[in-house]
C-alpha cells in the first residue's frame, strides 16, 4: 500500500489461506518513508516483492537455519548420551548453552563473547566446562563475569539454577566442543524457538515420546490450528474496537476544548480495554511437546499487541504515557505437560520467542532485567483429567 510521495506500508499473509494480512515484517517497522529508499536492505526488500515474495516468508527463513541447527544438535546430543551423560542431563546442557548463543547474537551478553570462550578453550575440555559453570552462575545473578571478563545482566528463571547438581555442566571432549561451537556460529535470531522442545527427543523410547507428544510440528501446520481457533477471533475482535476507535476520533476532530479531549479519553479507552483483553488471556495446549503452538501464539499476539500500541500513539499516546509499562503480552501464555524433566526446554523456548520479537521491534536496550522471569506456565499435571473451573482459550 502506498501514500504516493510519502510512504510504503508492507503488509504480508504468507499462509495464503485467506487470513489477515498483517503489518510485515512487524507493525514497528512496516512503514517505509522515501528517504529509507536510500537504504540497500529496504530496496532489496522491494524487488523481492515482486520477484520471489516466498523468500520474504520468516517461516521459511526459520526453518532452513532451524534444520541445519538441529541436525547438528541431534549429533552431539547422540554423542554425549554415547559418553554416559544422561539424556535429560544432555537436554538441560543444550538448553543453556542454546540460550547463550542466542542471547550473544542479540547482545543480551557481548556480542561473540560465549563463541570466543568455546573457541578459546576448544583444546582443554576441563576447563571449559568450568568456565560455562561460572558463566551461567554469573547470569543467574547478574554482575561481571570472569569467564567473559565483562559485565553480563541478570537473567534470572529457573534455567541457570542449581549449579552443583549434576550435570548443570557436562566434561566434554573436543570433537564435541568443535560440534558446539558450529552450532554457536548459526545466526540464532532467526532459529525457530520450538527447537528447544525437540532437545529431550533423544532420550525417550519412540513410544514414550509418540504418548508424550514430544514431536516438533512444522510452523505451516501450527498455523493451520493457530490462526482460525486464536487469531482471526481476536483480529475480528479487534477490527471492531478499532473502527469504533477511530469513530470516536472522528467525532473529537469536530468538538473542541474539553469536549474534544473527553471523546479522545473514550477512544484510547476502548483500545486500552483491548489491550488489557490480549494481555490477561491465556492459552491452554495439553501436549506441549515442543513448544511450537504456544511460541507461534505468542507470536501472534505481539503482532497484534504491536498495531495496537501503534494505534494508541497516533492517538497522541507515547510510550512513557501509555500506562501499559506494567501489562504486556508475554510468555506467560499457560502450557501443560505430564513429564516434568522436560519443562526447561520449553519454558526456554517460549522466552526465545518472546526475546526474539522484542529485540526486533524494539532493541536489546529495551530489555529489562531480571531477563526471563519464571511464571510457572509449564505445569506438571495431567491437562484434561486435572482440570480446574478455570476459562481457557
Amino acid at each position: 500500500m502506498a501514500d504516493i510521495g510519502h510512504v510504503i506500508e508492507l503488509y504480508s499473509e504468507f499462509t495464503r489461506s485467506g487470513a489477515t494480512y498483517v503489518p510485515f515484517p512487524d507493525p514497528r517497522s512496516h512503514r517505509i518513508a522515501l528517504s529509507d529508499l536510500a537504504k540497500p536492505e529496504i530496496r532489496k526488500r522491494l524487488k523481492l516483492i515482486w520477484t520471489d515474495p516466498l523468500a520474504l516468508d520468516p517461516s521459511r527463513v526459520s526453518a532452513s537455519t532451524t534444520r541445519a541447527v538441529a541436525a547438528q544438535l541431534a549429533d552431539l546430543a547422540k554423542s554425549l548420551e554415547q559418553s554416559g551423560h544422561h539424556a535429560h542431563h544432555v537436554a538441560a546442557f543444550l538448553t543453556r548453552s542454546l540460550f547463550s548463543m542466542f542471547a550473544e547474537d542479540v547482545e543480551l551478553l557481548p556480542k561473540g563473547s560465549f563463541l570466543k570462550l568455546l573457541q578459546d578453550h576448544e583444546t582443554n575440555p576441563p576447563a571449559l566446562q568450568g568456565m560455562l559453570r561460572a558463566l551461567w552462575m554469573d547470569m543467574d545473578q547478574g554482575g561481571f563475569s570472569a569467564a567473559l571478563s565483562a559485565p553480563v545482566l541478570r537473567f534470572n528463571g529457573k534455567l541457570f539454577k542449581e549449579p552443583t547438581k549434576d550435570g548443570y555442566s557436562l566434561l566434554l571432549n573436543t570433537q564435541q566442543i568443535a560440534q558446539l561451537t558450529r552450532a554457536a556460529q548459526a545466526n540464532w535470531l532467526e532459529v525457530e524457538p520450538a527447537i528447544f522442545g525437540t532437545l529431550p527427543e533423544r532420550a525417550p523410547s519412540p513410544t514414550e515420546r509418540h504418548a508424550l507428544g514430544a514431536h516438533y510440528t512444522p510452523r505451516a501446520y501450527v498455523e493451520r490450528l493457530v490462526l482460525p481457533t486464536m487469531v482471526e477471533p481476536l483480529r475480528a475482535g479487534w477490527a471492531n474496537v478499532q473502527a469504533a476507535a477511530v469513530l470516536l476520533a472522528s467525532e473529537a476532530a469536530e468538538l473542541t476544548g474539553k469536549a474534544a479531549e473527553e471523546k479522545m479519553l473514550e477512544a484510547r479507552a476502548e483500545l486500552k480495554k483491548f489491550h488489557h483483553q490480549l494481555c490477561t488471556l491465556r492459552v491452554l495446549d495439553p501436549a506441549c511437546g515442543s513448544g511450537n503452538f504456544l511460541y507461534v501464539t505468542l507470536e501472534h499476539l505481539k503482532r497484534l499487541e504491536g498495531e495496537v500500541i501503534n494505534q494508541l500513539e497516533a492517538f497522541g499516546e507515547t510510550q512513557s504515557t501509555l500506562g501499559l509499562e506494567g501489562e504486556t503480552v508475554t510468555p506467560a501464555t499457560a502450557g501443560h505437560r505430564a513429564e516434568r524433566t522436560r519443562r526447561g526446554s520449553r519454558r526456554a523456548g517460549l522466552w526465545i520467542g518472546y526475546l526474539q520479537w522484542h529485540t526486533r521491534t524494539r532493541g536489546n536496550k529495551a530489555v529489562a532485567e531480571p531477563v526471563v522471569h519464571d511464571y510457572g506456565n509449564i505445569e506438571c499435571r495431567d491437562a484434561v483429567l486435572a482440570w480446574a473451573d478455570t476459562d481457557l482459550a
